[in-house]
């Protein structure tokens, strides 16, 4: 069986998933911060990348798939506004004023800080170095106005990462995740997946932060963020090599955030491949 098949076999699944309309923003996205970094600058090969200068100058190191991206980021930040606190870590409260006041441009900035602190869960998200948003604080408590969010000066350009020159998978063998992020968010951080199951809203994550997070998998010969568990991508179309293509996916999936720290499969339509795969003839 071709690997073309297998791709159809993805696309058929996926049009066959219920999809609804994402809830609208309910924040003006103007008065949303900008992060001032980029995610995925000068990766090291073990899951770290470049984030703002630190006092001695030099990056600091901070997750390569932060910060998020800012659509994914102002959903959370909206349904975190909604509910008056942090979704993922209730204890906190959330306030996004839309005036001027440097009362309430300090509140934004606190709550876009949080919602980036507990993207994935309590105390589970991206660093405040993965943004200039401390920058921006500074700025506002000086006298500063930041009520159009302007881009906020970025970290110093680093090169560009190179192409992966090992491990660097074809992302034509990699099929879509099948599910849209953030469907029919229910205000309580879970929104639907495969079968309506609730996932969280998070799940699946940007195609461009999977692969890159699939890449150094491959590249290790291991789950970066779960080392006990060995990933292989291999490009032939056997039964072997396809259930070793969709096993690394869903590993890349279940850990990309840390170990056992990710979306489960049912955020995909990998999991219905993986058993059409397994039923092929050896």
């Amino acid at each position: 069986m071709k690997f073309s098949t297998f791709v159809l076999s993805a696309a058929a699944i996926a049009a066959s998933v219920h999809s609804r309309p994402l809830m609208r923003r309910d924040v003006n996205p103007d008065l949303v911060p900008q992060f001032g970094v980029q995610s995925g600058v000068n990766p090291d090969g073990t899951g770290n990348c470049d984030g703002i200068p630190g006092p001695d100058g030099k990056p600091i190191l901070i997750p390569c798939a932060c910060p998020p991206p800012r659509d994914q980021f102002i959903q959370l930040l909206n349904q975190n506004v909604a509910a008056g606190h942090v979704i993922n870590n209730p204890s906190v409260p959330i306030s996004f004023p839309e005036d001027n006041s440097q009362a309430s441009q300090l509140a934004r900035l606190n709550a876009a800080t949080v919602t980036l602190q507990n993207i994935h869960g309590p105390g589970v998200g991206c660093p405040q170095a993965a943004t200039t948003f401390g920058a921006q604080v500074k700025a506002v408590q000086a006298g500063q106005t930041l009520a159009s969010a302007p881009a906020a000066p970025a970290a110093p350009a680093a090169p560009a990462a190179p192409a992966a020159s090992s491990g660097g998978v074809d992302e034509s063998l990699v099929p879509d995740f099948g599910v849209v992020a953030g469907t029919s968010p229910d205000g309580t951080g879970n929104c639907k997946g495969i079968n309506n199951i609730n996932i969280p809203c998070s799940c699946p994550p940007p195609r461009d932060q999977f692969i890159a997070s699939l890449n150094a998998n491959v590249a290790a010969g291991h789950a970066v963020k779960n080392p006990s568990v060995a990933v292989s991508f291999p490009t032939g179309q056997s039964k072997a090599d396809q259930q070793a293509r969709i096993g690394a996916l869903l590993v890349t999936l279940q850990n990309i955030n840390g170990p056992g720290v990710g979306c489960p499969a049912v955020s995909t339509v990998y999991g219905q491949l993986q058993q059409q795969i397994n039923a092929l003839p050896n």
